[in-house]
């Protein structure tokens, strides 16, 4: 492969990370970046085939704009490979753009990674907190643990990158949001989520794109329908991303 190709094949990166996830778990990246779903983030996740709340986070992921494909087994050997120590581990490995992330990393933080691009190996949520994405299940009820995402240093070492379900992440927090425009592409009351194609939401640093939404509060979905061009606002709630208030433009 000649250099250029090959620096184009890990964006552009030419750290430790990128070189091993290249070698590695990495090799067939390039050909999964090339038939993504248009507008999706490729991204590779190895687990173990009966974890249901693996499952679940890759779900949380894919309604989050990433193009995930799925191998059920090789967790630990990837995790190796991409260089997460071992005590940094949880019950599945991903790869994207050249980063490792291991656990149950909310979809935000893999975004904020994406656009800072910093000389690391990756992000981590270690163990299985309850309350993190794919450990929020209705089986855990209202259940919301503290965790933090760390940072992987390329020395090993680590920093905390957000934290959250912490009580003083709510002190002194504005309750002024910006009003986006969008329109609904789907409504589940059922399950009490929206799907909007939206333009930028500052506050939650997102690029204009389509996503699904949990709601505030359900009585909100009575108010619109496929279709409907709205005006709304949204947050991140214990680690998702919900609409807070929506109204129909006129």
């Amino acid at each position: 492969m000649q250099r250029r190709q090959f620096l184009k094949a890990i964006g552009g990166r030419t750290t430790l990370t990128g070189l091993i996830g290249l070698g590695g778990a990495a090799f067939v990246a390039p050909a999964f970046a090339q038939t993504g779903a248009a507008g999706k983030t490729p991204l590779e996740v190895w687990k173990d085939p009966n974890c249901g709340c693996c499952g679940d986070w890759v779900t949380h992921l894919e309604a989050n704009g990433f193009a995930v494909r799925v191998y059920d087994n090789g967790n630990s050997a990837a995790r190796s490979r991409l260089g997460v120590p071992a005590k940094l581990g949880s019950c599945h490995t991903a790869l994207v753009a050249g980063y490792a992330i291991e656990g149950h990393v909310p979809a935000r933080e893999i975004r904020r990674l994406l656009k800072e691009r910093p000389q690391a190996v990756g992000l981590t949520v270690p163990g299985m907190p309850v309350g993190s994405p794919g450990m929020d299940g209705a089986v855990y009820g209202k259940r919301r643990d503290p965790f933090d995402v760390l940072l992987i240093a390329q020395d090993g070492s680590t920093q905390v990158y957000q934290s959250y379900n912490r009580p003083e992440q709510n002190k002194g927090q504005s309750q002024s949001l910006p009003t986006v425009e969008g329109e609904v592409r789907k409504v589940d009351k059922t399950a009490g989520k929206i799907s909007l194609r939206h333009g930028e939401i500052k506050n939650l640093d997102m690029p204009p794109m389509n996503m699904v939404f949990q709601v505030k509060d359900p009585a909100l979905l009575e108010k619109v329908k496929a279709g409907d061009k709205v005006r709304f606002t949204a947050d991140q709630i214990n680690g998702d991303y919900t609409v807070m208030s929506i109204e129909v433009r006129n």
